[in-house]
């Protein structure tokens, strides 16, 4: 996320150096990439070009005279723009550029230049945010441009950028408004409010226009229309902290879109409604389905992709990128705004499929229901203000979102047994005024109610960590823990057991929690719901493991491979498992034993069922179990075990474990 400095000043007053902000932003567990001036070029100014001649010795140099104020220079320019009577920006001599590039006194083609005309790329904007004119030549002001004054100034460029590397819980902060809050929290600064206000006309929208929701997947979707909109260039402020935000300014009625999307954290969509048929149908698409975006690449969806349609064919990939063929272009008089939110898993299969976009991204991360509304008046307001639409009356709406503030309740105890520390009640209730939460509270505890914005708190846990963000971890006290210990923990039981199987000749292993579907069934008659990944980062390995007896398997097979046949192996991990409803986890000891249990010139000794029981008895003797285990015939055999060796192991009359020699057709 770029923040730009001026964008966000619009909403919270600030005066601190960027620097100083974004090292606060760390503090808070916002941490940024980097932190630099949208314009890095120094001694610049504005001059006014007085003659432009054709050099003498080239065919595409020209002569300039440029008055910048308190004195007149002569500068050679290449660029094929140039003309007398234009206002310029000029780098003097001595003026830095990107790129180390310093502006010397000297001569080109036996003619003096003192300092260069700029193009707007030269002095720091990425060339993919310019329009034509700009990428080919220098850049012109206008005619009021103040000769001899500061050019970065006068555009609206002086803003300063932090990068942000935002954590995946922190949606909030994918917008202006969001990080407004943060910065308000630091600096005990209050949020303005943002301008919705905008007249409404005409005929209610909802008489001549309809929304068809047809998917579960489509939570909330507002529809407003306004007409007569002016298709042109978007004033300097929208277009200079988009720039800053790194999104390319294409014209007005888009690059509001945009801004709002920056400004709210709400991605919205235009459509040219003269091309809609009067309605939006939002639905799964169809399996081969054909949609060409606006980047004008085909798309073929399936059944997991959400579509927008007008009735009959899809015209936007829900969450990710519009169609080509509603698109608004220069000749669009009347558009549709949706705002909508759509539900982030399948946008986020979508994106990562066909295209990941500023869009997805908030999808993906989680919205706000309440800035859904927020967004599309901003656009209404917007829209009215600069592009000359009239709002018609009224909202297409369809709602099945939970608008409602989450209320939280931590006691004081609960944030300072946890932080080990003590902080005062004031000093707690203080942290959540600044957050913008409002709160009852007593002696010993505070209702806090968390606004929609803020989707990573739900648990009391998470209003600690506020605590420990806002207040400050350096404000707090570093001691040493004082916890309750006891002989022969976990921890230990866990090492004594490593120990000893080495001991016994075994040799540890460590491998993948994740395995593959097909694999996750093996080995067990157990009953348990496979814990499958919503976005594997392959196929190979998309569930959690309920067994380590596939995974020991492939260790198997790998020495095996390797021409590797005498494997005594174990592992200490864990496996996974939902029943019913109940999710949990074990930690478990898998021993795999193969070949020769060891060789030596004169005997040797080949693995069978009855070596690794005597291993299995070492260990529990070992753990103290000794007299009270027994070997049992199992009710159920399983088809990857030899049925005549296998035996289940029984502790005080509970099954806890067993021994089993797999067939070789499955091994």
């Amino acid at each position: 996320m770029k923040l730009s400095t001026n964008f966000v000043k619009d909403y919270v007053d600030i005066d601190v150096p960027v620097k100083e902000l974004a090292e606060a932003m760390t503090k808070v567990g916002n941490e940024y990439d980097s932190q630099e001036n949208l314009i890095s070029a120094t001694n610049l100014v504005i001059g006014k070009v007085l003659t432009c001649e054709a050099h003498p010795d080239s065919d595409h140099l020209h002569v300039c005279t440029v008055d910048i104020g308190n004195e007149v220079l002569n500068i050679v320019c290449g660029a094929p723009n140039v003309n007398a009577g234009q206002k310029v920006i000029v780098a003097k001599v001595g003026a830095d550029l990107p790129g180390g590039v310093k502006i010397k006194k000297g001569m080109i083609r036996g003619q003096e230049s003192n300092g260069m005309i700029c193009a707007l790329y030269e002095i720091g904007i990425d060339k993919k945010f310019l329009s034509e004119e700009d990428k080919n030549g220098i850049h012109i002001l206008a005619e009021d441009a103040p000769v001899g004054e500061d050019p970065v100034n006068y555009m609206g460029l002086e803003d300063s950028v932090i990068d942000f590397e935002l954590t995946a819980n922190r949606g909030d902060l994918l917008s202006i408004l969001g990080m407004a809050y943060e910065i308000g929290a630091i600096y005990d600064k209050k949020v303005k409010d943002i301008d919705l206000s905008y007249n409404e006309i005409g005929n209610d929208i909802n008489n001549s226009f309809k929304l068809n929701i047809s998917t579960p997947n489509c939570s909330l979707f507002l529809a407003k229309k306004v007409e007569n909109v002016q298709i042109k260039e978007s004033p300097e402020f929208i277009k200079n902290r988009l720039i800053a935000s790194g999104i390319r300014p294409i014209n007005l009625v888009v690059d509001i879109s945009n801004y709002v999307m920056l400004e709210c954290g709400q991605p919205l969509h235009f459509y040219d409604f003269d091309r809609l048929n009067g309605m939006l149908e939002v639905r799964q698409a169809y399996s081969q389905e054909k949609l060409t975006t606006l980047d004008e690449n085909e798309r073929i969806l399936d059944e997991n992709d959400i579509v927008i349609s007008n009735g009959k064919d899809g015209i936007g990939l829900a969450g990710v990128m519009g169609g080509l063929s509603t698109e608004v272009e220069d000749t669009t008089k009347n558009i549709i705004i949706e705002s909508a939110i759509f539900d982030s898993v399948m946008v986020r299969k979508t994106s990562k499929k066909i295209l990941r976009s500023e869009a997805s991204n908030r999808f993906e991360k989680g919205l706000d229901p309440n800035r859904t509304y927020m967004a599309i008046n901003r656009a209404c307001h917007l829209l009215e203000k600069y592009a000359g639409g009239t709002v018609v009356k009224g909202m297409c709406e369809y709602n099945k979102a939970d608008l409602n503030d989450r209320i939280v309740t931590v006691t004081y105890k609960q944030i300072n047994d946890l932080l080990g520390a003590n902080i005062s009640k004031e000093d707690i209730l203080d942290v959540f005024r600044r957050l913008g939460f409002t709160y009852e509270a007593d002696n010993e505890k505070a209702k806090v109610t968390v606004p929609r914005r803020r989707l990573d708190i739900a648990i009391p846990e998470d209003l600690i960590e506020e605590v420990s963000r806002i207040y400050g971890v350096d404000n707090i006290e570093g001691k040493l823990p004082i916890v309750p210990m006891k002989s022969g923990s976990k921890i230990k039981t866990i090492r004594e057991i490593r120990n000893k199987m080495v001991n016994l000749g075994l040799n540890e292993t460590l491998t993948y929690i994740l395995i593959n579907d097909k694999d996750v069934h093996k080995y067990t008659n157990d009953e348990f719901e496979e814990l499958k990944l919503l976005d594997p980062m392959t196929e190979e390995r998309n569930v959690l493991r309920y067994s380590l007896i596939p995974s020991m398997v492939k260790t198997y097979e790998y020495n095996k491979t390797h021409f590797n046949k005498d494997i005594s192996i174990f592992e200490i991990g864990k496996g996974f498992f939902k029943k019913g409803e109940e999710y949990g986890e074990n930690l478990k000891l898998c021993c795999l034993m193969t070949g020769n249990y060891f060789e030596s010139l004169e005997i040797s000794k080949p693995v069978d069922f009855y070596v690794i029981k005597g291993v299995t008895e070492e260990i529990l003797d070992f753990l103290g179990y000794n007299g009270r285990y027994s070997f049992i015939r199992p009710k159920n055999e399983l088809k990857e075990f030899h049925p005549g060796q296998i035996a289940e192991i029984s502790v005080n009359n509970d099954i806890i474990g067993c021994v089993r020699k797999i067939t070789s057709r499955y091994i």
